[in-house]
């Protein structure tokens, strides 16, 4: 018996592309993986990150049986380009994906979808035995090009929204839900449904309830919609009224708490399938907090870091992250591991028990997951582009305590000491000339040159 399941092992790693890093914890039994992410989360939006008047129960008592991540980073201030780095665990100045819309074929302002041979974590784990499936926005992909979606892009069932030109002409509906790419479509109707991720978790219930091969593994990514600004309609309207705060802060925080329900009827859900035992499961934010229809400092969403969306400066970058898992996570424990969004492919290779494809930048944190010996980075960098203009390129790279902090847009560079001024109060680049032209160096040799992005990979001039 051992040796039939030694043999099954080697056949499973022979089959992967030999062009991998191997994994250094090999896991034994393949877990299940299910990643929870929200869409521009703050750092302070948790009652476990210190949020005070918000209310998210379920969401905090996942924190105290697991691990909560103090120091984990998105992998761009801004939600594609961060979902991009999450899904090929490579940092974004070598993604082809670092903006929200970059300059297109026909030298317009457009959107970008990842390459092809960008292997993605849907495509790796789907090769290695799992059964893949994605709910709610992509963000990755073009309209008019299917194969670019989440179905294309190694997710066996996909559930995905989409906006923009279709490619036989006229526009998609934003709320409706594409099906395995084009094969089928749900119409999100708000009057029916308290909230758009009310809607989200009905689908992902549906596909266990219907789709679920408990014969693999599953890796399913929950991709909510909430807090992000873009939710015009909204049933429900009880919750906080009587706090007598504006309506789009009611709004906003009511969400939130929507949010951490259908967190807990997923986990709940899985419990009664009885898929909870062996499944770690990841909540984290693709960027720091929007603040497009209310205020970032109404219930202090950055949690006092400085910046929001789109800024480099923490509150920009830094996000929650809590990781659970029974039975292999210490209950309670808090780390301060510097973590980023392309460390996810490498961590979850090994805990697969497969290699992660070299295009990673990353490294495994499954060593910090399970209270041993961690590497860490050498450095950590950011890059996003924000409009079609060259003052809408900005940069950051921390290491250690320093962190470079550079907007074109000023035209030089901050430095801070973010062990002694987290809230990047202080900038240091007049009193460490020196260092500060060692690290600004290092960043901006970080970034590969890429068409749709002309001022990034050191083209400033």
């Amino acid at each position: 018996m051992y040796k039939s399941f030694y043999i099954c092992i080697a056949v499973l790693l022979f089959s992967c592309d030999s062009k991998t890093r191997k994994a250094e914890h090999p896991v034994t039994s393949q877990p299940n993986i299910v990643i929870l992410l929200a869409d521009d989360m703050g750092y302070g939006e948790l009652g476990c990150y210190g949020q005070q008047t918000i209310k998210t129960p379920h969401i905090d008592k996942m924190a105290s049986e697991g691990m909560r991540f103090t120091q984990f980073y998105a992998g761009s201030p801004v939600c594609a380009p961060s979902r991009g780095v999450l899904m090929t665990g490579i940092q974004v100045g070598n993604l082809n994906v670092r903006g929200n819309y970059g300059l297109v074929a026909d030298g317009s302002w457009g959107r970008v979808a990842l390459k092809k041979t960008e292997i993605t974590i849907g495509e790796m784990l789907q090769k290695a035995g799992y059964q893949t499936a994605f709910i709610g926005k992509w963000h990755l992909g073009v309209p008019h090009d299917v194969s670019t979606w989440a179905a294309g892009r190694g997710f066996d069932y996909a559930v995905q929204e989409q906006w923009g030109d279709k490619a036989e002409g006229g526009k998609f509906d934003v709320d409706d839900h594409w099906v395995n790419g084009r094969d089928s479509v749900i119409h999100y109707d708000w009057k029916k449904y308290d909230s758009k991720d009310v809607f989200r978790t009905n689908l992902a219930i549906d596909f266990l309830n219907k789709e679920r091969n408990t014969q693999k593994p599953l890796f399913l990514v929950m991709s909510y919609r909430t807090p992000h600004a873009h939710e015009p309609n909204l049933r429900e309207a009880e919750r906080y009224k009587n706090f007598g705060w504006p309506e789009n802060e009611r709004r906003h925080a009511s969400r939130i708490s929507m949010l951490d329900e259908q967190v807990q009827r997923l986990l709940d859900k899985l419990k009664d399938m009885g898929e909870l035992e062996n499944t770690l499961v990841i909540f984290t934010s693709d960027n720091g907090p929007q603040a497009e229809n209310h205020s970032e400092q109404f219930f202090k969403s950055s949690g006092g870091l400085k910046g929001k969306k789109r800024d480099m400066y923490e509150g920009g970058v830094r996000v929650p992250m809590i990781a659970w898992w029974e039975g292999k996570i210490q209950p309670g424990t808090t780390s301060d591991h510097p973590g980023i969004f392309y460390d996810f492919m490498p961590t979850l290779a090994e805990i697969a028990g497969i290699e992660a494809p070299v295009q990673t930048d990353g490294i495994s944190f499954l060593p910090e997951l399970l209270g041993k010996n961690q590497k860490e980075h050498a450095h950590l960098y950011w890059e996003l582009q924000v409009g079609p203009e060259k003052e809408g390129f900005r940069q950051a790279l921390r290491r250690g305590q320093w962190k470079v902090v550079h907007y074109e847009k000023t035209g030089f560079p901050e430095l801070y000491n973010i062990e002694k001024d987290l809230f990047e109060s202080s900038d240091q680049a007049q009193e460490q000339t020196e260092l500060l032209d060692e690290i600004n160096t290092l960043m901006r040799n970080q970034s590969v040159p890429n068409p749709h992005w002309p001022f990034s990979g050191n083209n400033k001039e």
